[in-house]
């Protein structure tokens, strides 16, 4: 079993910067790739970023260069790893709802609870 809670949503004006967390607790070891995908209100889920078996990351291309990645290795234990999203040059269309996302080699996925992200003067 692996449980994902995310944190760091808001409201924020455009072109400017957030950054959420997501804390990966559980069966980390079962885990083939995780990140992050959006929603919003009549639309699929969609792909923001993901990383693969290998450690590269893929983005979506409406926020390539804007979005990036990282894991708190510091923090990371056999059971618990922390993921950050961290969004730059933010935009309208970027608001959302952010959930996290882990998938294991047996093909089980796992989902946070969702972050609001509101981008608006």
């Amino acid at each position: 079993q692996v449980q994902l809670v995310e944190s760091g949503g808001g409201l924020v004006q455009p072109g400017g910067s957030l950054t959420l967390s997501c804390a990966v607790s559980g069966d980390i070891l079962s885990l083939k790739m995780s990140g992050w995908y959006r929603q919003t209100p009549g639309k699929q889920r969609e792909m923001v970023a993901v990383t693969v078996p290998g450690g590269s990351t893929m983005f979506a291309e409406s926020v390539k260069g804007r979005f990036t990645v990282s894991r708190d290795n510091a923090k990371n234990t056999q059971s618990l790893q922390m993921m950050a999203l961290q969004m730059n040059s933010l935009k309208p269309e970027d608001t959302a709802v952010y959930y996290c996302y882990a998938e294991t080699w047996g093909s089980t996925t796992y989902w946070g609870q969702g972050t609001q992200v509101t981008v608006s003067s």
